[in-house]
């Protein structure tokens, strides 16, 4: 079979003068210290750091345990057990971990969430001195999620008053007030 196209030139080695200019240019080159704990890197804005599960304004936890970031996750990192919550409409997690050390940082947990319960923060720093330590449970990932606007607004329908429900269902078919 012939061979079509012309062949690739492909460079040679570096010879000794050039080699040794390479290690010059690194010696004379600015080093660049960073005290790690005092300083920390400036993380770029699409950084995707570890998941946390966050509450929405009035300290409710915006999970309903749909289980959709437990079959999503590629390598199964998170483990959900649910539970009924107290409005006896939805139910909630019970039980919520995530093991650090099989979490990938992908963010499919964070996309596939109806609710936006899920986020990936900003945070890269995971110690422990166990296995056990790494797997952050329920309590930790709301500390780390802290508190978000919920636009979801899911809990509405239970909070305003009669009226307001009233109005809102008489708009919906076309009557004024």
């Amino acid at each position: 079979m012939p061979v079509v196209g012309r062949p690739v030139q492909r460079p040679g080695r570096p010879g000794l003068l050039e080699r040794m200019w390479i290690t010059l240019r690194h010696m004379i080159r600015p080093k660049v210290t960073m005290r790690y704990p005092e300083e920390t890197w400036r993380l770029p804005e699409n950084y995707r750091g570890l998941p946390a599960l966050v509450r929405d304004e009035q300290s409710r936890v915006k999970c309903v345990a749909c289980f959709l970031c437990e079959y999503v996750c590629p390598p199964k990192a998170i483990h959900i057990e649910a539970q009924e919550i107290t409005t006896g409409v939805e139910k909630g997690p019970r039980i919520f971990d995530i093991n650090m050390l099989r979490c990938i940082m992908c963010g499919y947990c964070e996309e596939v969430c109806p609710e936006q319960a899920i986020f990936l923060t900003k945070e890269y720093a995971t110690v422990g001195l166990s296995r056990e330590q790494m797997i952050f449970p329920k309590d930790k990932l709301l500390a780390m999620g802290g508190t978000r606007p919920d636009p979801i607004k899911k809990w509405a329908r239970l909070t305003r008053a009669p009226e307001e429900a009233r109005g809102s269902t008489d708009a919906g078919q076309g009557v004024s007030r």
